[in-house]
């Protein structure tokens, strides 16, 4: 042949691997296996390079074990629940069962020129109802193992699409679709019991060689591990039942420089004034308004109210200390309450200089200009290896590290009996309800007689009743006039279906296993499951790097708890690399009417030297050199049109010869 024309080569040879089954995987118990994976990919209707980058990596992966006589597994699915189907069905008058699935078989038609060397016999998507049956199963076994359990919590609530939304679909205190400010709101969910497993998973991490260094902290800090002092303040005149507000802090060593006590807005004392106090309760209805994410917070004014009462400190019975509820506290995290040191928390310090209060030094650096935080500094904060000098602490004028000092505070807390040391961790448990319709039915009953029944293994799937609209806002399901109704598994009464879907995190926390034997009437199939596990090699991105993957260790162990996976796999990822994103240029021009930013796509941009001009007319454009390939920036690149031109091979070997892994 003197030319190599993909479009007659390539379709030939990717007929002939599909009619021979090239790569299915199959189990052989005579060779050793690799199961490699990427991250399986939502279906948003249209793959870019960033899609041809990742499964191009996992692609080069599986040839080559192939070649060096493994059994590979190398499958392909779709993570389909969520929001945004929900959203286009809004949009479009559609459904969201009809806008997934056709985006899924437009997806595989685009894919399938790149030749990836998929099982493509294994393929599933979560939204499938045989997939998310058995997801059910697996809740009702988390479920009868004490893993999952029922409680009030405050979540962040959209006034506007009306259900709860997580921590990162809450985008500077507005719901990320409906921009309505998001209000904290008290509701009954299902919860994970994740943090029973805070210490092992942090732990564990250590032996996660060939996972990025990076990856490795940001999961350890997101667990976050610390040492710190529990004890009380005794309260003046405070109500009935409010003899002492509980403290954690990690800060003990800044004990003798406290100026007030914060407490949440959710605080059982602050709820208990809100009944009788108008201005109080005027307060807490105010700062329900605000979201409850760190982030959040974190950017919003600091708001305090004096509640009137006071503490006593533990080791000076006539110091007393003001106590304010504090928008910036949250009832999820230590005990609901603080004490605020200002001259060593920039946060208390904003706080108190706003409501004039007290500002103590209790050290000060050893060495180099310091402004002290009552002559109008910063608040000093040592680092824990800093050296520090103690003005007025637990070790009288001795110079020490931060670190130390705790431990010296701590240690004569304890010798006073003012409280106890205690380990604590940051992460919490994960609440897995989501009022929506585009999600996993809860598998749960409610019953005036028997209370919350979980539903008999044999009547899965609940499947989603297909007859719903959107035209009004909130869960759809709420709405159904039949699918609600039901008999009580226990009793056989008349019963309503819990009407909270899965949280989507949950749908990608055990895909991978499922992969291991899709077709099984159970979770897995427990011989392929232990033949196939782990995933050798992980492939994704970074920004799962927190969420999705530490849910995932969670869910591994949470399935070998309930027989659904080997003790050899509850780390389920023994490698993980992530790829990185593809970027590209964004060309922007402005809409002359109202000011608005116009994107335009790199085929409608002509550029020359370090300026870019419009083809159509010759206007220039902004060129903001390098940013994520988004559809709403139009500055993607459509593979499907560099394969026409020069063929997935060209294509596959440019994105990883530019990009190097």
């Amino acid at each position: 042949m003197t030319r190599y024309t993909p479009a007659e080569i390539e379709p030939k040879w990717q007929t002939a691997w599909n009619e021979a089954e090239t790569f299915k995987a199959v189990r052989d118990e005579t060779k050793p296996k690799y199961y490699v994976l990427e991250m399986f990919p939502y279906p948003s209707g249209r793959i870019h390079m960033g899609h041809v980058r990742n499964y191009t990596l996992g692609d080069v992966v599986a040839r080559y074990k192939t070649s060096t006589g493994h059994s590979v597994l190398h499958p392909m699915g779709w993570d389909a629940f969520g929001m945004p189907a929900e959203n286009a069905a809004m949009a479009i008058g559609g459904h969201p069962k009809t806008w997934t699935y056709d985006n899924i078989e437009e997806m595989k038609r685009q894919m399938r020129p790149l030749g990836l060397s998929i099982d493509w016999s294994r393929e599933f998507a979560t939204c499938d109802p045989e997939y998310y049956g058995q997801q059910q199963a697996l809740f009702l076994d988390m479920l009868a193992e004490g893993l999952i359990y029922r409680k009030n919590a405050m979540v962040n609530w959209d006034p506007v699409d009306m259900t709860v939304l997580a921590n990162e679909q809450v985008i500077d205190g507005r719901g990320w679709r409906s921009d309505a400010l998001v209000e904290r709101k008290e509701l009954t969910q299902w919860f994970f019991k994740i943090s029973d497993y805070s210490e092992e998973l942090l732990d564990a991490l250590d032996n996660l060689d060939d996972w990025p260094a990076k990856v490795r902290l940001m999961q350890s800090n997101w667990i976050g591990k610390s040492r710190g002092l529990q004890f009380a303040f005794s309260t003046v005149d405070a109500p009935d039942g409010f003899d002492r507000i509980e403290v954690y802090t990690t800060r003990p060593d800044t004990l003798l420089g406290a100026s007030f006590v914060g407490i949440s807005p959710d605080h059982p004392l602050a709820k208990q004034l809100e009944q009788s106090n108008p201005e109080v309760a005027a307060f807490i209805a105010e700062c329900r308004k605000g979201g409850t994410t760190e982030e959040a917070i974190e950017k919003g004014e600091k708001l305090g109210f004096d509640t009137g009462l006071t503490v006593r400190h533990p080791f000076d019975t006539a110091w007393e200390l003001p106590v304010y509820i504090a928008n910036f506290i949250l009832m999820d995290y230590g005990t609901g309450a603080i004490f605020g040191c200002p001259a060593h928390d920039q946060r208390d310090l904003d706080f108190a200089r706003k409501y004039d209060l007290p500002v103590t030094s209790v050290y000060a650096p050893t060495e180099g200009e310091h402004t002290a935080p009552e002559d109008g500094g910063d608040a000093y904060v040592p680092m824990k290896s800093d050296k520090v000098n103690y003005v007025k602490g637990f070790a009288g004028e001795a110079v020490q590290t931060g670190d130390q000092g705790i431990n010296t505070s701590i240690d004569f807390c304890e010798s006073n009996s003012v409280g106890q040391g205690v380990t604590k961790f940051r992460l919490r448990d994960w609440g897995l309800s989501r009022q929506r319709y585009w999600g996993a039915p809860i598998p749960v009953v409610h019953c005036d007689d028997c209370g919350v029944v979980p539903e008999k293994k044999e009547n899965l799937p609940i499947e989603l009743p297909f007859d719903v609209s959107f035209d009004i806002p909130g869960n759809p399901l709420d709405r159904h006039p039949t699918w609600r109704n039901c008999a009580c598994p226990a009793c056989g009464k008349d019963a309503i279906r819990e009407t909270d879907t899965m949280d989507t995190f949950v749908d990608s926390s055990w895909y991978f296993a499922r992969f291991t034997s899709p077709r099984a009437d159970t979770p897995t199939d427990r011989a392929d499951a232990d033949y196939w596990m782990n995933v050798d090699q992980y492939i994704g991105g970074i920004e799962h790097a927190i969420l999705h993957l530490l849910y995932s260790r969670f869910f591994a162990r949470a399935m070998n708890i309930t027989g659904h996976l080997p003790d050899t796999a509850i780390e389920p990822f023994n490698a993980l690399f992530t790829q990185g994103m593809v970027t590209h240029a964004i060309y922007q021009t402005t809409r002359e009417q109202d000011g608005r930013p116009v994107y335009h796509y790199p085929e409608e941009v002509e550029v020359l030297g370090n300026a870019a001009f419009l083809k159509e007319d010759g206007r220039e454009v902004k060129v903001v050199p390098s940013a994520k390939m988004s559809k709403s920036k139009n500055n993607v690149v459509d593979p499907l049109n560099i394969i026409k031109a020069f063929g997935a091979d060209t294509a596959r070997w440019f994105v990883l010869s530019d990009s190097p892994p």
